[in-house]
Parts: C-alpha cells; structure tokens; sequence
C-alpha cells in the first residue's frame, strides 16, 4: 500500500479513503462472509466497517497498519452480530444431490471449519484463506506472534481430529 495516499486518507482526504477501502474490498468481503454466511449480511457488514473507519479514521496511529486496522474492525463488527443474532451459522443455498468432488470437499472442510473454537477459526481462516502473515495475523488479533502459532496449531490439530484421512467427519 502507498503510504502517502494512506496518510492523505487518514488525513480527511476522503477520496483516498475511498480508493483504500475499495482496493480491499473483495479481502474484506471473503472475511466477513467466512464469518456471516450470507451475502447481504456481509455486505452490510464492510459497510458498516467502512463507516466505522471513516469515523475514525483520526485515531489510526502508525498508518503502516492501515489495512490490519480495517480487517479488525470488520473482524470485530462480525463477531459481535454473530453473538447479537445468536445466529447459527448455515448453508443458506439448498444442496444439490450432484455436488462435484471438489464443492463437496470445500463444503466438509468449511462444516469442520465451523466446529473450531472462534479464535482458532479466526487464525486458520485468516492464514490459509487470506494468505496472511503470522506477524498480519498477530497484529490483527491483538495477541503476540507465539499465541497465534500455538492457536493455529491447536486449531489444525482440532481439524485433524475433526476430520479423517479420507476428508469425512469422524464423530468427535
């Protein structure tokens, strides 16, 4: 990211702002739909993110972590409508009978996803999904560099045990 154009948006230069969020707009959407589950929810959450940055934009204090600083607030924003929804999380498009391999394999690997305690969830999601950085993904969750590698290890054991050697639930 080009640090002028984030000290110019950070700065009142809403343009910029705008050129910011959009460039991460497609990032933003896949994360908080991998919490959501439902496009119009997580539309309205990166709405919602991108007003929340908007406000307070002033409060950024090292522009370099401009986007850690977005992808928290959107992190944060979807686990509080999960809790206030109480929403259990489901497929929201009914199943077909003739899945191809490769959906169905997605599909197993997200439902075992699901069963993960939140913060190992956040870290493999945020890892292997958005090819984040164990320093990006420290600096997002608020947490030192050792509590996120000892999470994520956690979080794939869970998921090995989740899962056997073939791809299909075991029942744990």
């Amino acid at each position: 990211m080009n640090m002028d154009i984030i000290k110019k948006a950070v700065n009142g230069d809403d343009e910029q702002l705008y050129l910011l969020i959009s460039d991460n707009k497609k990032q933003l959407y896949r994360i908080a739909y991998s919490y959501l589950r439902n496009q119009e929810d997580a539309l309205e959450a990166i709405q919602e993110t991108t007003f929340r940055v908007y406000k307070n934009r002033h409060k950024l204090k090292n522009p370099q972590y401009f986007k850690t600083w977005v992808i928290r607030i959107l992190i944060n924003y979807c686990a509080d409508e999960c809790k206030r929804r109480k929403k259990v999380l489901s497929i929201t498009k009914p199943m077909d009978f003739h899945v191809d391999e490769s959906k169905e394999e997605r599909l197993t690997i997200d439902c075992a996803i699901e069963k993960l305690k939140d913060k190992h969830r956040e870290v493999i999601i945020l890892k292997y999904f958005e090819d984040l950085t164990i320093s990006e993904i420290a600096d997002i969750m608020n947490h030192p560099e050792g509590t996120i590698k000892t999470w994520l290890s956690r979080g794939l054991d869970r998921l090995r045990n989740i899962l056997d050697k073939d791809g299909e639930f075991q029942n744990v």
